[in-house]
C-alpha cells in the first residue's frame, strides 16, 4: 500500500499531534523568519527604531497594515514589497496548520465510504 491510499487505516492520534506539532512549528518558523526580514527592512531601509520595526512588520504581517509615515522612495517600494510577501506568508503559514487537519478530515470520510463500499452498501 501507499501513502494516501484509502486502505491505509486512520494514523494514531499520537502521529497526528506529531504532525501537527511539526506543522505548527514550521508555520512559527516561517513566521519569525518574515518578522526579522520586516523588522530588518524596516530599521535599516526606513531608518525606524527598533520598536518602531517590530510595530510596522508585525502589523503589516498581520494584515492591520503600516503605522509610520515613510518618507523615501526605497522605504515606500520596501514596504510594498514587503505587504505583498506578508499576504503570501500568511496564506503559507494557514496552509502549514491547517494542513494535517483537512488531511485527517478527508482521510477520515474517504474510510468511512471504503468501509460503507467494502459492506455493498449503495449511496445512489
Amino acid at each position: 500500500m501507499q501513502f494516501g491510499d484509502k486502505r491505509v487505516p486512520l494514523a494514531s492520534r499520537s502521529v497526528f499531534f506529531g504532525r501537527l506539532f511539526r506543522s505548527l512549528t514550521m508555520s512559527m518558523l516561517l513566521i519569525l523568519g518574515s518578522l526579522s526580514l520586516g523588522i530588518g527592512g524596516y530599521h535599516w531601509i526606513a531608518g525606524l527604531s527598533w520598536v518602531d520595526s517590530f510595530l510596522n512588520a508585525s502589523m503589516i504581517l498581520g494584515g492591520m497594515g503600516p503605522v509610520d509615515v515613510l518618507t523615501s522612495t526605497a522605504s515606500k517600494i520596501f514596504a510594498g514589497c514587503y505587504a505583498l510577501f506578508s499576504g503570501l506568508v500568511l496564506v503559507g503559514a494557514t496552509g502549514l496548520v491547517l494542513g494535517p487537519i483537512l488531511h485527517r478530515v478527508l482521510h477520515r470520510l474517504h474510510l468511512d465510504d471504503l468501509d460503507d463500499f467494502e459492506e455493498g452498501s449503495d449511496r445512489s
